[in-house]
């Protein structure tokens, strides 16, 4: 079995800056798969015109493009999760609140990208909030799984062929994870690598911003240009890869940890050496804390929403912000102390064994069957806690046929390095994919 999504972005931004595709015979293909396959999989929030409205956008960007050298992401049309603020389009946020009382400034990853050439091809549908009641969204290899979550849509839309890229966010799993239930890249930077103005929080101290593509190389363009600051690097050597043994690893299924261990075994067939590394024997307690926080900060984001409109709240996201509700500061404070010593703890392990990468599953197995839950993101969590740049590549498929995925994390701020190795890492799956 492959991937189902089959727009390579690095390709699609060469045709289309050299002319050989053009933005409107793009949408034009674009609209016919959009039409076959999103009645089923319900990646987008749902707009009236969206093609209509993209032909516009596309005619501005064509008449503009003659006037000067095309942008970075000329004709390139970009989905975006349903907390990002978005000029001329709603925010729901997967909610049942009205949406005026969502209304914000647009966020600023979404201005840079349209400032970049990027059409935005429409609002992904989300879980409630970010969190756990799941959306509508089916999983493109078999809609009688789970996508995962929050990024359902956005995962969903990349690997239907829907758009190349998509906008997401991550809190504890909500990029990485639906990015192996649906067998895409996704990448979660460092933390506040990239903006999280104009968004929709639901724990501002681990909220991530990130995004979807088909390939590494694609994550490594758009990565180079959402992210201030970034030196292109490409090192000319092979990374030392690192297996964080313990109680980590005991959350996965059984089927899950036996495709780990081969892919593992696969990447040091390929020469990539590997160490076996105890780390986070804590483990329960930094799950534990990372929940707190996400709790206590939920109740403080929607202190105000939920006075006024707390019936329309989906039960399990007022169970969490009750329970948010009754954290005390202290509690709090001690809990966010935790996200820098983890980190800290994670980095001298790192530097300890002399290792470049940490190599763990992307999920605890293939994608749930069934849609009333997202999946469990325990795998993710002390790397987003930590705030460690992450991403999921695609690394095979499960007895029944679901995709699996592998989740690498490189060192604080060294995304640039996590990037540009994704693409030998990846090079050296295919065969296994």
């Amino acid at each position: 079995m492959t991937q189902l999504a089959t727009n390579s972005l690095t390709s699609l931004v060469k045709n289309l800056h050299s002319g050989d595709l053009t933005p409107l015979t793009y949408l034009s293909t674009l609209e016919t798969q959009f039409n076959a396959r999103d009645p089923v999989i319900q990646a987008f929030v749902p707009e009236e015109n969206r093609f209509k409205r993209l032909r516009q956008d596309a005619r501005a960007l064509v008449c503009y493009a003659q006037l000067e050298v095309r942008r970075p992401l000329f004709g390139i049309p970009v989905g975006v999760k349903d907390i990002f603020h978005v000029d001329g389009l709603v925010t729901r946020a997967g909610s049942q609140l009205p949406p005026d009382e969502l209304m914000g400034k647009e966020a600023d990853c979404v201005t840079i990208l349209k400032k970049i050439g990027a059409l935005i091809m429409g609002k992904t549908a989300t879980t409630e909030f970010a969190y756990l009641a799941p959306g509508p969204t089916r999983n493109p290899h078999n809609p009688e799984h789970s996508p995962g979550g929050s990024s359902s849509g956005s995962a969903a839309a990349v690997a239907s062929g829907l758009c190349p890229v998509a906008l997401g966010t991550q809190t504890v799993g909500s990029i990485i994870r639906p990015a192996s239930f649906c067998g895409v890249v996704g990448y979660k930077p460092s933390y506040d690598r990239i903006s999280r103005a104009g968004i929709i929080p639901l724990s501002p101290s681990l909220d991530h911003v990130g995004f979807f593509t088909s390939d590494a190389k694609g994550a490594n363009l758009v990565a180079s240009l959402l992210c201030p600051n970034w030196q292109t690097k490409v090192p000319n050597y092979k990374p030392v890869l690192g297996v964080p043994e313990g109680p980590y690893l005991g959350h996965t299924t059984e089927e899950g940890l036996t495709h780990f261990r081969a892919t593992v075994r696969w990447l040091a067939k390929a020469g990539f050496e590997v160490e076996s590394i105890d780390a986070m024997p804590d483990f329960d307690e930094i799950a534990a804390r990372n929940s707190l926080i996400v709790a206590a900060e939920m109740a403080q984001v929607h202190a105000e929403w939920f006075t006024k409109y707390g019936e329309l709240y989906h039960p399990i996201t007022r169970e969490m912000i009750k329970r948010g509700k009754s954290i005390s500061e202290d509690s709090l404070t001690n809990a966010l102390s935790g996200r820098e010593e983890l980190r800290a703890n994670l980095i001298e392990l790192m530097e300890k064994n002399s290792i470049d990468l940490w190599l763990s599953p992307a999920a605890t197995g293939p994608a749930p069957k069934g849609l009333e839950s997202t999946g469990n993101p325990i795998m993710n969590l002390p790397w987003t806690h930590g705030g460690l740049p992450t991403l999921n590549l695609p690394s095979g498929f499960s007895q029944n046929g679901l995709p699996l995925g592998l989740q690498v994390t490189g060192s604080w701020y060294a995304d640039e390095e996590l990037l540009a190795w994704a693409v030998s890492i990846e090079e050296n799956l295919k065969p296994n994919v």
